[in-house]
């Protein structure tokens, strides 16, 4: 490249674009050229130089305020500079990693939110066929409840998990599910209701009666959710008291 040359042909050269150069020109880091009798910026080959190190410089991650330090600066003071870019760049890599990390826990669904036996426990509820109104009223109550008392909870999800173990606590699991948008009249209620006292006189559980450290959650967690219940849910209990 001989002679003087347009910021057009500049720009090409270094392949940026002139709204950068001028931008370059803004913050000093490039010398802005008088115009000629033509009215026209003449560039030389030293400055296609600077512009070559300052995009070069800028591709590598050195924020345009460093980059007029280190051209004048020399080459020990340009090597630093490049030390401490590369420990800033590997932390970026750190940081995307864990972002990338996350959001694979994310696929993971429940998983995310809830215990490895938690996690297990919907997941034999979807086997078993059960809605997923259900089960994301059961996820969420969970999540509630293990703030609310997360040594007890972990006692409540082992008994959960031995309970479908039960053939009668499965159909019943599955039969409760059906009922929930049942009317509260529908005549098929009270033989759930006798079937479901029955089986829990039956069965010596402790899930009902285990003390919770934080009762207003509890209460949100059982009440409160959506779908955590129903017309029809509420007739079985008082049927199941009566």
């Amino acid at each position: 490249m001989t002679g003087m040359i347009t910021i057009g042909k500049l720009a090409d050269y270094a392949g940026v674009t002139m709204k950068a150069i001028r931008h370059y020109h803004e913050r000093g880091l490039l010398p802005e050229p008088g115009r000629d009798s033509s009215g026209y910026r003449r560039y030389t080959a030293q400055d296609a130089i600077t512009l070559v190190k300052i995009r070069t410089l800028a591709d590598a991650g050195v924020p345009l305020a460093r980059v007029k330090e280190l051209l004048d600066g020399g080459q020990e003071t340009l090597e630093a500079a490049i030390d401490e870019i590369d420990r800033d760049l590997q932390d970026r890599v750190t940081r995307l990693l864990a972002t990338r990390e996350h959001l694979a826990q994310l696929r993971g669904g429940d998983r995310l939110f809830v215990s490895p036996d938690v996690a297990a426990y919907l997941d034999d509820l979807r086997e078993l066929g059960i809605s997923e109104r259900h089960i994301r009223t059961e996820r969420d109550g969970w999540i509630l409840m293990r703030t609310a008392s997360p040594d007890d909870a972990t006692a409540w999800i082992t008994e959960k998990r031995e309970l479908m173990a039960d053939p009668e606590f499965r159909a019943l699991c599955l039969d409760y599910d059906s009922a929930y948008d049942w009317s509260p009249d529908d005549p098929r209620l009270p033989a759930l209701a006798e079937r479901t006292r029955a089986w829990f006189a039956d069965h010596d559980t402790h899930t009902e009666t285990r003390p919770v450290h934080n009762p207003a959650i509890a209460e949100l967690a059982m009440r409160s959710l959506p779908g955590a219940t129903s017309p029809a849910w509420d007739r079985i209990t008082r049927l199941m008291r009566d």
